[in-house]
């Protein structure tokens, strides 16, 4: 982008608008605005744009607008309506103006002239823009693929922005993913982990990316304060990013895009409540330095801490993150470092079941004892950079870091009576994991007469151990609807819990990649094709002798095929071919063959669908199918074999964006048939996989209100509804939870308060305070979260 600056003309005593910032939204927008009041006129403006205007004191009273009329730039449009009218628009952040009067005798510039090449969003840190609404990008990391519009891919991507995460104001991942109906959350196994599921298929916390490189991102619960988006692929994903290091998200994966400084200064406040009694502050500030603004630092630090509203659960959180660019002409560089620490006392554990499902306690109440806790410290960083060798080369690479601690005492209760009585034991399980991580390869975009091709090659590798000792209590009886809380358990069997943690496993994935994207006729017809060569080693150590256990060395080819058809501008019609890899099995001591290694599973994924793009107001519907082996033992013979399948086959449909100005909306639906075959055992062949609902269906809905005055702050209502179907939590299909909906309330405010845009959030999420098993992921119960109110009051500096 090439800025040529205004001409410095004379000294009017009315003096026409000042040239606006580039950080207005570079796309056209539609204007019919007539002739009237400037306040009117900016009420209609910040509408059409969703740009705050404020007009401080009496400036804009007795003046009137010529208005505007045409499609435009949102700069050129706020420039034609204060033409004339004495008044100045001054930006204090990257969405929020003010209209001040400019005094006479001051120096005015013209517009400065922009001029814009095609490059689009290729480096590291640049990002498709937000869709209309701004609660969507238009696109995200496809992995190897790198940043893509969505509509030029064949496949199904989401990517939630930073406002969507500001306005709801989400604490972690699992908050900003109960927007998407093809995801649902839970805890993890025993601890309080964050575990989401896609399409009806796991993905672990340790499996999320950092800027499309694994290893890096916090293992158990992701705080969103140093992160500009969630991007959420959905379906099989081995060749776009890899074999996942935990060897989840068969269904999709989940893209955290860090923050990096704006052209706009930024320094922006944060204090925020949520219930019972847990505050929080949080600083984000961000600048840019140098002659063309080539060097950018963005910072944030956030302290939560106290009682949510579970009886008992106390949740604190410390965060910091530095992030670093440089964007030269040739060369991109970006650097992101940060800590975070989270602990939780009491905190409410997931329950298991016996040949039953326990009636749901009431919403608030908490079955956890007093002495269990978790505290998790992680300390990660990675290095990004990409140069062009060429207008139409790019090489690039990525390094990354990550050193994780972990230590706690859970008690997950088990339920064997209806009345709620059942058992629990201490666990307590200290953990160290070392990760070191990167990828790096070539890109191209060559026309060879009609045909576009853009070609990408390269290879990854992960490297991380896992160190940990544990140590079991004494079991006790209890109540899970009057749980009584008893001292710390004895301790009645321990390992690796003197001394050094001692090493237990470690992972190795390797893998290399190659891929060509065919396009003709300007782009209408694009054909996908990629490989990528899989080797995943896995080595298990004996705690007390560090003697090796195990060694699992197994390696896989996974190809993509896709087609993307635009027969017109607004559609795309789409499929692909795409596989899921994961470590393969070993055969069971129960088995005959006990100890052999199988290779890893391939999962298969066919998908096609169309995505609609109308400029305000879009949407995609897509159908698929997940095949996804799985390991079974003869009834007769007792020999293990991969032989078992679980196929999940659906249809999602996904709509966002600003259809009337002023409403945004945002969710949809996903109905998936996940059938077990080949099981084995006529008690399970045909039953649905466990905790796979059948249909979930999520809307999200914001209203600016428009009958306020023009001088009063603008004002939005918002409103969310979260459906999730029926689940089995055992394969024979005997146990069941069912359906819940859940309802979230909320509004917002944008105010100026000498001079400085403060907006203020509230909201209330489960506004029913309905009591409901969230998840049966896993064969295990976890509990949805209780009535909560939050606020939170944002000042910009």
């Amino acid at each position: 982008m090439l800025i040529v600056p205004g001409l410095l003309l004379f000294s009017a005593p009315a003096a026409v608008a000042q040239s606006i910032q580039e950080s207005i939204p570079a796309g056209p927008v539609t204007f019919a605005i007539a002739p009237q009041s400037v306040d009117g006129a900016l009420a209609a403006f910040s509408t059409a744009t969703r740009i705050q205007v404020l007009t401080p004191g009496a400036v804009t009273q007795g003046v009137n607008s010529p208005g505007v009329s045409g499609s435009m730039t949102a700069r050129e449009g706020l420039n034609r309506l204060l033409s004339g009218t004495g008044l100045a628009a001054r930006f204090l952040n990257t969405e929020t103006v003010t209209v001040e009067r400019v005094a006479a005798g001051d120096a005015v510039l013209l517009d400065p002239v922009q001029v814009e090449g095609s490059r689009g969003a290729t480096g590291p840190g640049a990002l498709p823009p937000a869709y209309a609404g701004g609660q969507v990008a238009r696109g995200g990391r496809i992995g190897a693929l790198g940043n893509q519009d969505a509509m030029d891919v064949p496949f199904s991507i989401t990517s939630y922005t930073a406002e969507t995460i500001r306005n709801q104001q989400a604490d972690t991942i699992a908050d900003v993913l109960a927007n998407d109906p093809a995801v649902r959350s839970s805890l993890g196994y025993g601890n309080f982990a964050e575990s989401f599921v896609i399409r009806g298929f796991q993905l672990a916390g340790e499996d999320l990316s950092v800027d499309g490189l694994y290893g890096t991102a916090p293992r158990q619960i992701v705080a969103t304060n140093m992160f500009e988006r969630v991007e959420v692929l959905k379906g099989a994903n081995a060749f776009l990013n890899g074999a996942a290091p935990s060897g989840s998200g068969i269904g999709g994966g989940v893209n955290l895009v860090p923050k990096r400084a704006e052209d706009e200064p930024l320094t922006r406040l944060t204090a925020s409540y949520a219930m019972d009694s847990r505050l929080g502050l949080s600083a984000d500030v961000g600048r840019r330095f140098g002659d063309a603004n080539q060097f950018g630092v963005r910072a944030n630090a956030a302290v939560r801490g106290g009682d949510t509203a579970i009886d008992d659960e106390e949740r604190t959180l410390k965060l910091g993150s530095l992030a670093l660019d440089y964007r030269g002409e040739r060369a991109r560089v970006t650097l992101d470092v940060g800590t975070q620490t989270q602990r939780v006392e009491q905190g409410r554990p997931v329950v298991y079941v016996g040949s039953f499902v326990p009636a749901v306690p009431s919403a608030s109440q908490n079955y956890a004892q007093p002495w269990s806790y978790s505290r998790m410290r992680d300390t990660f960083g990675q290095i990004r950079a990409e140069y062009d060798i060429l207008p139409n080369l790019t090489a690039y690479g990525a390094f990354g870091l990550r050193s994780m601690r972990e230590d706690g005492d859970y008690a997950s209760p088990t339920i064997t009576r209806p009345d709620g009585t059942g058992t629990v034991r201490r666990l307590t399980v200290p953990r160290e994991d070392d990760t070191v991580t990167g990828q790096g390869g070539v890109r191209a975009d060559l026309q060879t007469g009609p045909l576009r091709h853009q070609l990408n090659a390269g290879a990854s590798a992960l490297r991380t151990t896992n160190n940990n000792g544990f140590e079991f209590g004494t079991t006790s009886t209890i109540n899970l609807y009057n749980m009584v809380g008893f001292p710390r358990p004895a301790t009645t069997s321990a390992s690796g819990m003197v001394g050094d943690l001692p090493k237990v496993s470690e992972s190795v994935l390797r893998s290399v990649y190659a891929s060509d994207t065919v396009s003709i006729l300007n782009d209408r017809v694009m054909v996908t094709a990629g490989l990528r060569q899989q080797n995943i080693q896995v080595r298990g150590y004996n705690r007390a002798n560090g003697a090796r256990t195990s060694d699992y060395d197994q390696s896989a080819l996974t190809p993509v095929v896709g087609l993307v058809v635009k027969p017109i501008e607004t559609l795309s019609l789409y499929a692909n071919r795409i596989e899921g890899l994961a470590q393969g099995p070993t055969a069971p001591s129960t088995a005959v063959n006990s100890g052999e290694i199988f290779e890893p599973y391939r999962s298969v994924q066919y998908e096609v669908g169309g995505k609609l793009d109308f400029g305000s107001f879009g949407g995609s519907l897509s159908l698929f199918q997940t095949t996804q082996p799985s390991g079974v033992t003869d009834a007769f013979t007792r020999v293990y074999s991969v032989s078992g399948e679980q196929r999940n086959r659906g249809i999602e449909l996904m709509l966002y964006g600003e259809p009337v100005q002023g409403v945004r909306l945002l969710g949809g639906a996903t109905f998936i048939d996940p059938e077990l075959s080949d099981t084995g055992s006529a008690a399970t062949e045909g039953k649905d996989a466990v905790g796979v609902p059948r249909h979930q269906f999520n809307a999200n809905v914001e209203w600016d209100l428009p009958f306020l005055p023009a001088s009063f702050p603008t004002v939005t209502v918002t409103g969310r509804m979260i459906h999730t179907g029926s689940q089995y939590l055992n394969t024979a299909n005997t146990l069941k939870i069912p359906s819940w909906t859940r309802f979230d309330v909320g509004a917002r405010m944008i105010a100026e308060v000498q001079n400085r845009p403060v907006t203020i959030r509230a909201a209330v999420e489960n506004v029913t305070d309905k009591a409901y098993w969230a998840s049966a992921s896993g064969g295990y119960l976890s509990q949805g979260n209780p009535l909560t109110a939050k606020l939170s009051v944002s000042v910009d500096f």
